[in-house]
């Protein structure tokens, strides 16, 4: 069990950086891209970067908390996703 552990705590935090890094880069392509697509899909990204850094962390603590605050995360992504999918290809979210 400990060898379990002394392998997976490298690997989390190793993902756990490489997600940060990840939904920074997606940061600035929210900031920079040129079109409006381009903000959404890395909104998108950054919102599912964020609930894989929220389970990440609920395994690398071995806290359900953060499971479940990567669930909501996740139930809201896509809530918001749909929402501004709809909008840009319709101009309306509720007709």
């Amino acid at each position: 069990m400990a060898n379990e552990a002394a392998f997976l705590d490298p690997v989390l935090l190793a993902a756990l950086v490489l997600s940060a890094a990840i939904t920074l880069v997606a940061g600035y392509r929210v900031i920079v891209g040129p079109t409006t697509p381009d903000r959404v899909v890395a909104l998108d990204v950054i919102g599912t970067n964020v609930v894989a850094i929220a389970a990440l962390y609920a395994m690398f603590s071995a806290r359900g908390l953060f499971a479940d605050v990567a669930l909501v995360l996740a139930i809201i992504g896509f809530i918001s996703t749909i929402t501004v999918a709809r909008y840009v290809t319709e101009g309306d979210i509720i007709e």
